[in-house]
């Protein structure tokens, strides 16, 4: 069962962190899920490392951690993604 809810949760964290980076990101959602579910882990070893991440009620600080780790993995992933792919990156003119 604790499988089922890192994907669940990797699915979550990866398409928050897509919609939240600017521009189109040219990955499937395999990876999507796979970016989100790496960020949840690298955010509770921040979380950990921090000690904040076991907290009474709703851990924010882990949960942002996590995100934070998704934005990140799928900002990077992205770009190595379309050049892999030869797909031109679409970019976001300022």
């Amino acid at each position: 069962m604790s499988w089922l809810w890192a994907i669940v949760l990797g699915l979550v964290l990866g398409l928050i962190a897509r919609a939240l980076i600017p521009g189109k990101q040219n990955i499937p959602l395999w990876l999507t899920v796979i970016c989100g579910m790496v960020g949840s882990i690298v955010g509770n070893a921040i979380a950990s490392s921090a000690g904040v991440d076991a907290t009474r009620g709703i851990d924010w600080w882990r949960h942002a951690f996590q995100l934070g780790g998704a934005i990140i993995l799928v900002a990077l992933v992205s770009p190595l993604w379309a050049k892999m792919k030869g797909k031109k990156q679409h970019r976001q003119r300022a």
